[in-house]
């Protein structure tokens, strides 16, 4: 959601962003060759890492807008191995700033991370790996492979940001009401300020100080009767109250709309946010606790209308404060009274606790790897992320990969497995997914020792005998 104004500037709080990290360099193949050792074996190094994608929260962000502006980012890829044992270089990664109290979803509406606190890091779309040279591949039984690994591709993902104000007092209220002014009179802050609707088309903050309470209070505009069903500018600015621990109610006591007055307004904005609340779930607005603040008293009429309301507010059991942001009269109370709430929801919560990550590695079982389907006359289908990595990985290009390849998958159990599910010689086989799958003719049990000239077994040479 993008909101502009009279200036030209922008504020962005929800975009759709595409990434696609790096893909991993090629492995290199090499023999290494001296004057009088021109067979000195495999010295093919690896390729490098592809870069990622990673969103780190950088309090001097203070909108998505750049990514509304390019939605599309990409990481660099790995450089290639090389011969003689030099590694390729890493691809560079991309790290995106995005403003404290960034939400990250996938296209499905999921929650991915919760990024809070300046530094805090997520890795969006991981680089792929670099391909082993030949140097690598090489063993006691297959002394000079001919081939290497191809590099993995990265990551490449949709999903959508949301920025939600991490603020602990929450200023609500019709527009025009005074909420900019407010935060402009107790703070530092200095938001653009006019005496007409939906002056404010960005949530402002300030930080505000009342004794040893530091805390901050957020702004929220265009609040009006039916935004939560999409009217004005309300239902996109109203995530923004969601991480506040206390909601004040700025009523303007000296409108001149007819049909407005105090009571109705407050009364207005609390049926908006429990509509809201259908959307939160968890933690509801109307569990939040609240104040009621009656500004612009400076003003007669709204300091007499101020007094007759008053009453009522404080029958619902609500603390009422008089006060004008254009006089500062009322301030002092209201900022202390609000520290007071914060410092209370802060004692409320739970202690902190050390952060721990658990590690729960998969079982080591090949059921867990790969899993065969028949999809027609003897025709199966292979899924597993194992057989689809080692598929990437591979030169089709090249038989003594391809022929790698089919070791690795009968190692893995693939040639038993395709036995159990009823498959003959000849029976055509797909490794990947329904959608995109690479064909097979399946030929259990291939010989795999070289077809020309008897030279030994797959990625053997006996011309190294007495080299290696």
């Amino acid at each position: 959601m993008a909101a502009g104004s009279a200036s030209g500037a922008q504020f962005v709080d929800r975009v759709a962003l595409h990434v696609v990290a790096g893909n991993g360099g090629n492995g290199c193949a090499s023999v290494h060759r001296e004057k009088f050792k021109p067979l000195g074996g495999p010295d093919g190094a690896n390729g490098g890492r592809g870069g990622d994608v990673i969103l780190e929260v950088d309090t001097n962000a203070a909108s998505l807008l750049d990514y509304h502006r390019r939605p599309h980012r990409k990481a660099t890829n790995g450089r290639p191995g090389q011969g003689g044992h030099r590694t390729g270089a890493n691809g560079g990664d991309v790290v995106l700033p995005v403003p404290d109290g960034t939400v990250v979803k996938n296209s499905k509406g999921e929650v991915l991370a919760d990024l809070v606190g300046e530094g805090t890091r997520y890795v969006i779309a991981q680089g792929g790996h670099g391909g082993l040279g030949n140097a690598a591949l090489a063993s006691a039984k297959r002394k000079a492979p001919g081939f290497a690994l191809l590099g993995e591709p990265g990551e490449e993902r949709d999903v959508v940001l949301e920025l939600k104000s991490v603020a602990d007092v929450a200023l609500v209220g019709f527009p025009s009401a005074g909420k900019s002014s407010l935060i402009a009179a107790l703070s530092a802050a200095k938001p653009k300020i006019a005496d007409y609707p939906f002056t404010t088309l960005i949530p402002n903050l300030g930080v505000v100080s009342a004794g040893e309470t530091t805390f901050t209070v957020a702004d929220v505009p265009g609040l009006i009767e039916g935004a939560s069903e999409g009217r004005g500018l309300g239902l996109e600015f109203l995530r923004h109250i969601e991480r506040s621990s206390t909601l004040a109610h700025v009523l303007d006591c000296a409108t001149m709309e007819p049909g407005r007055d105090p009571v109705s307004d407050f009364e207005v904005i609390e049926n908006e946010l429990q509509a809201y609340d259908r959307v939160l779930g968890d933690r509801p607005l109307s569990d939040r606790p609240r104040i009621v603040v009656l500004n612009k008293v400076d003003v007669p009429d709204a300091r007499e209308l101020a007094e007759m309301v008053r009453p009522e507010f404080e029958k619902r059991g609500l603390k009422v404060f008089e006060v004008s942001a254009a006089s500062h009269e009322g301030l002092r109370e209201l900022s202390f009274a609000m520290a007071e709430m914060v410092t209370r929801y802060r004692a409320s919560l739970p202690p902190a606790e050390p952060t721990r990550i658990v590690i729960r590695p998969k079982g080591v079982s090949s059921d867990a790897d790969f899993e065969v389907k028949a999809t027609g006359d003897n025709t199966f289908l292979i899924t597993g992320d194992k057989p689809v990595r080692w598929l990437r990985q591979t030169d089709f290009a090249n038989e003594e990969a391809v022929g790698y390849l089919a070791d690795r998958l009968a190692r893995l159990g693939v040639e038993d497995a395709l036995f159990k599910a009823g498959a003959e010689p000849g029976a055509t086989v797909l490794i990947g997914t329904a959608e995109e799958s690479i064909v097979f003719d399946w030929a259990p049990e291939v010989d795999t020792l070289a077809a020309e000239g008897g030279t030994g077994p797959r990625g053997t040479d006996r011309r190294l005998d007495g080299y290696l």
